[in-house]
Parts: structure tokens; sequence; C-alpha cells
């Protein structure tokens, strides 16, 4: 009991003791190469630190930066081998980290550069889609929205006679494509569309779809009748005349003069067309006609006696 009053006692008197703080933090003491480096070389905006690897003398020690230097502690410094002091520049940025100046006589050499690189290549000119013909748009002539073609510029042939006043190059007509465009004057241009309306059209019926295209095989031509010798001008050296060797039908099928005449199909309906043109044209030949024709129809807006020539 009273070793024990004892310890109680001399805890009590040692509590006030232990409550009181040191005054001052006990700072550590400097080492001694730390002090001798610094005051070798007093550079009150760099610290001296000095790293200790014990056992690893080069590898993983840090690299140093620009502006670093590396050095070892003065002669007679108690510092290990292994201990390596680094005098490292800390300061702030006390300049601006502004570009290197340039080479003189850059600007000089500017221009010669330029002088000696290639040219850039100039743009290509614009292209500009030349007219079918210098004398007129294709679009609608003749005053008809159904005819579809251009003007061109007045016709003159090396025979007396052979010539176009107003000719028209036709493309389309009524819709129906012409497989190369065809040179008349706008009554033959009219006459051929009020047969492939009230004719042509009407001959095929729905057969294939409809007519899409007709095969020309030709229109104005300087040359007598069936190009014989002594023979007459012929209406194709006046724009008058036209000559259509088949049609082609939407669906691709295709009826020929010359193969399906004697067809018992196609045959009819070329015959349908063949008497549908006598009326908006003035002479109508066929296969039965003569030799000449064998292969194509002829029409032409010339009239004998006011009347239509078919055959």
């Amino acid at each position: 009991m009273q070793r024990a009053t004892a310890i109680v006692l001399g805890l009590a008197l040692a509590l006030p003791a232990w409550a009181e703080a040191p005054a001052r933090t006990p700072y550590p003491k400097p080492r001694p190469a730390l002090a001798e480096a610094a005051a070798a070389d007093p550079l009150p905006d760099r610290a001296i630190i000095i790293t200790s690897a014990p056992g690893v003398k080069r590898s993983l020690r840090p690299r140093l930066r620009h502006g670093e230097r590396a050095a070892r502690a003065p002669a007679g410094a108690p510092v290990r081998p292994d201990r390596v002091v680094l005098i490292a520049s800390l300061p702030g940025v006390k300049r601006s980290l502004r570009p290197h100046p340039r080479p003189q006589g850059i600007a000089r050499l500017r221009p010669a550069v330029a002088r000696t690189a290639s040219p850039a290549p100039a743009p290509a000119p614009r292209r500009t889609p030349a007219p079918i013909t210098a004398s007129g748009r294709q679009g609608a002539v003749c005053g008809d929205r159904g005819i579809i073609g251009q003007r061109v510029s007045p016709i003159r042939g090396r025979l007396a006679g052979c010539r176009i006043a107003r000719p028209v190059r036709v493309i389309s007509i009524d819709g129906v494509r012409l497989s190369q465009s065809a040179v008349l004057d706008c009554k033959a241009a009219k006459a051929l569309k009020s047969w492939i309306r009230k004719g042509a059209r009407p001959a095929v019926g729905r057969l294939g779809g409809g007519i899409s295209s007709m095969r020309v095989m030709a229109s104005y031509a300087c040359r007598t009748r069936n190009s014989q010798p002594g023979a007459k001008l012929s209406e194709h050296a006046r724009g008058k005349a036209i000559d259509i060797g088949a049609i082609t039908l939407k669906n691709g099928m295709t009826i020929s003069v010359l193969k399906d005449w004697r067809d018992p199909v196609k045959g009819k309906i070329l015959r349908r067309m063949h008497r549908a043109a006598c009326g908006p044209f003035g002479t109508v030949l066929g296969p039965d006609a003569n030799r000449f024709h064998r292969d194509h129809f002829h029409f032409d807006v010339a009239r004998y006696r006011g009347r239509s020539y078919c055959r």
C-alpha cells in the first residue's frame, strides 16, 4: 500500500513538467558538409542538396536540368563517398520565355526563298459549255414547244436551189428522240410532229410502252433525187424531206423498215404508219416504191397538183 501511494505521488509531481511545451522547436544542426559547401560558394538563390543512396553510386540519381551543376563536397568534409552534393538553382523565373533571336539577315533571305520557290500552278480556266451551234441555243423552235432543237444559220449549197433560208436542227419532236439531229425547215418539222402524233403513235398503240425514238437516215443533203446524175433536185436539198429507217419502243424493241416490212405483226404497224403519213406530207415513199427506199420511209412536204403522192 505504501508503495502504490509513492508511485501516484511521483506521477502527480511530474505532470506539470510534461504539460510545459518547449519555447522553440529544436532545429536539426546543419551537417558539416552542407555548412562548408555553403560557406565555400554562398549562393542566396541556390540550394545545396545532398543525396545519399547507400549501395547505389550511379544509378537512380536525379538528372541535372538546364542551368544546374553538380559538385563534390569540399576537400576534408566528412562526407561518405556515396554522397553527392548537387548545387541546384532554385530561383524564380527571372526572364520571360522569349524565343531565341533569329539569325541575322533573315529578312534579306526571305525574298530570295520566295524567288527560288516553285511558283504555284495557275488555276485551270473554267470551261464554258460550247453551244451546239453558233447561231442559237437549244430549245423550242418553229414556235412550237413540241419541237426541240435550235435555229441555225441560212444554208446555201453548191447546187443551184440547194439552200434553206430558215433552217432548224431538230433533236426531239413531241417527246420522241431522233437518233441524229435533223436539219429541216419549219414546215417539214411541223409535218413530222403531226405524223408522230396522229399516225405513228396510234399505229403502235401500247405495244412496248409506246415510241421512244426514231432512226433518222437522212435530212438535209445537197443532192439530186436518189443521188442519180442528171435527176431533179431532191427535196432533201431544200430541207423539206426526212428519211426514217426504224422506230424503237420504250421496252427496247425495234421495228425496222428493212427487216419488218413483211413481218405479219410488225409489218402491219409499219404499213399503218406509211398510210398515216399521207396528208401531213405531200410525198410518202416506202419499200414498195422502188429499190432506193426498201430500207426507209421517205417523207417530204412537196405536193403534186395539190395532192399527196404516196407509194
